[in-house]
């Protein structure tokens, strides 16, 4: 008990200091277009290590819930190009879910499963009657948070392998979407580009399909 207390101390405590420190600055649409050029010369001539601290920097911003995920992704398709740069991305940020599932399901749980029981109640739920579905149908849709996410499916009793996988395809559309804008930053003034009607109606729809065989199991269970 006493090993978990002090974990999650420090979990906590390297989040909130890095939201507060000034590295949290540099993620930011302004310091990527600023440092951007500098960027693609390093990553050129240090290809593997910037790959390496990439993913690194990726998987703790999104793991302790840091902003600036976005912004890495647009930066990932800016400086790696539109195919590695979803790639990478999306390896992080399912690395980054993984951590929250796990430090949710050992360190956190007991606290956490009394304040979401009647959110994890459903969601066990779910998870029983429609499988790897419901979770991929939970990350296809951009309207439930990624970190809560993460921590729900860790305090249920989904797998961790089916967590894992299920994460990385549901992140793959979005993850393009925010990588190829970065391939592409020269024309992007702020974020709200990227966020066109178009393309949230697109990601309805495509989690609205992930429900169809969802549906259908209640109503053949009818």
């Amino acid at each position: 008990m006493i090993k978990k207390l002090i974990v999650l101390v420090i979990i906590i405590a390297a989040a909130l200091w890095l939201r507060q420190s000034e590295y949290a600055e540099l993620l930011t649409l302004e310091a990527l277009k600023a440092n951007g050029d500098a960027l693609r010369i390093y990553v050129a001539d240090h290809y593997i290590s910037s790959v390496g601290l990439y993913v690194v920097i990726y998987m703790v911003v999104a793991g302790l819930n840091i902003p600036g995920a976005v912004i890495l992704s647009i930066g990932g398709g800016y400086v790696f190009g539109a195919i590695a740069g979803t790639v990478f991305a999306v390896t992080s940020a399912t690395l980054g879910a993984g951590i929250g599932f796990l430090t949710a399901r050992y360190i956190m749980g007991s606290s956490l499963n009394v304040k979401y029981a009647k959110q994890l109640q459903r969601l066990n739920r779910e998870l029983e009657t429609n499988g790897y579905l419901y979770m991929l149908t939970l990350r296809l849709i951009p309207a439930f948070p990624y970190f809560l996410i993460n921590i729900l499916a860790g305090l249920t009793k989904l797998r961790f392998g089916t967590f894992i996988w299920t994460s990385y395809i549901g992140m793959i559309p979005g993850g393009f979407v925010f990588v190829y804008a970065g391939s592409r930053l020269n024309n992007i003034s702020s974020l709200s580009d990227i966020f066109s009607p178009e393309m949230l109606s697109a990601f309805v729809l495509l989690g609205a399909l992930m429900l169809i065989p969802v549906a259908y199991k209640k109503i053949k269970r009818r």
